[in-house]
């Protein structure tokens, strides 16, 4: 079987930060340290940080009064901020700084009296935070079905932004119909995707060339792995999302000598190794990685987690 791996693929800069900005309350605080919802989409990572002393709960009144408090990498509305600060908690924020890029887009807009369509599935942490960072009239929408049906008070006073961890495809028929529906409608451009999105799943369009079955590495609710299997299957592939080896089912590969792997952005590279442990369980291996650009791409940890 040969195997190829894509680059790039896993953590992105973002999630990094989540999770060292974990580790170094963790150092300094001692335990518990307390996360608002999941620091990053991935049991196993939360796993491990829980097993180290993190407690992650749903809302904030399960923290006690004044402890260490981390916002995810998702990022969180102004209303859990105020109630961080009645509750005199400690609050770190892990918001990825292209989430909080978002923010500011929707807010700059908002304040110029415009009505805010947000590109994105209603009910995941990001949409949620982005619609809670921004005063006025939100829209939350995420097919161009939904374009059409609609209602807005000022056709000529709208602006959109977008989920960072969406499809690129799907992104663009949902502002292709904004922009044929309402002509004057300014948001950013594709570009402004979250390049780590934007990059494993061109690594990905790249990779189907030369596979016959792609595996995406990551759990059921993160978004952008989601979207990597959908870029597969769009490429005419068969296409898995699988949270590890475990449930990979050697059915799959009947007549498929060159599979390849991806993982999502908050996808840790041990899983995927091993994945290829529990692939090397059905013969041998040949296993190479594409030829990719290395991500550099590094943030600095919030102020606020070296206090």
């Amino acid at each position: 079987m040969q195997v190829i791996l894509a680059k790039p693929r896993g953590f992105c800069a973002g999630v990094v930060r989540a999770i060292e900005t974990v580790d170094r309350a963790l150092q300094l605080h001692g335990t518990p340290v307390y996360v608002l919802h999941e620091i990053v989409h991935n049991r196993h990572v939360v796993g491990d940080l829980r097993e180290r002393g993190a407690r992650f709960v749903k809302d904030l009144e399960e923290v006690p009064l004044s402890a260490v408090t981390i916002f995810s990498a998702h990022g969180v509305s102004n209303a859990v901020v105020e109630q961080a600060k009645r509750r005199n908690l400690r609050a770190i924020d892990a918001t990825c700084p292209l989430v909080t890029k978002v923010h500011r887009q929707a807010q700059r807009h908002s304040r110029q009296g415009m009505e805010i369509i947000i590109i994105g599935h209603p009910g995941h942490p990001e949409v949620e935070g982005t619609r809670g960072r921004t005063d006025g009239t939100v829209h939350i929408l995420s097919s161009v079905a939904e374009v059409e049906s609609l209602y807005v008070r000022d056709s000529d006073r709208l602006a959109y932004v977008t989920q960072t961890t969406l499809s690129m495809g799907d992104t663009r028929h949902v502002i292709d119909a904004l922009k044929k529906r309402f002509p004057p409608i300014i948001g950013p451009d594709l570009k402004d995707i979250c390049y780590a999105t934007q990059s494993r799943q061109n690594a990905v369009k790249l990779l189907a060339q030369e596979i016959d079955l792609l595996l995406v590495v990551g759990a059921r609710y993160s978004s952008n792995s989601n979207r990597l299997r959908e870029v597969g299957a769009q490429n005419d592939l068969p296409a898995y999302l699988i949270e590890d080896g475990e449930e990979i089912d050697p059915a799959w590969f009947t007549n498929k000598a060159r599979i390849g792997i991806t993982a999502g952005a908050s996808t840790p590279e041990i899983l995927v190794q091993e994945v290829l442990d529990r692939l090397g369980d059905f013969g041998k291996l040949h296993v190479r990685e594409m030829e990719g650009k290395q991500e550099t791409i590094r943030f600095h940890l919030p102020k606020s987690a070296y206090l």
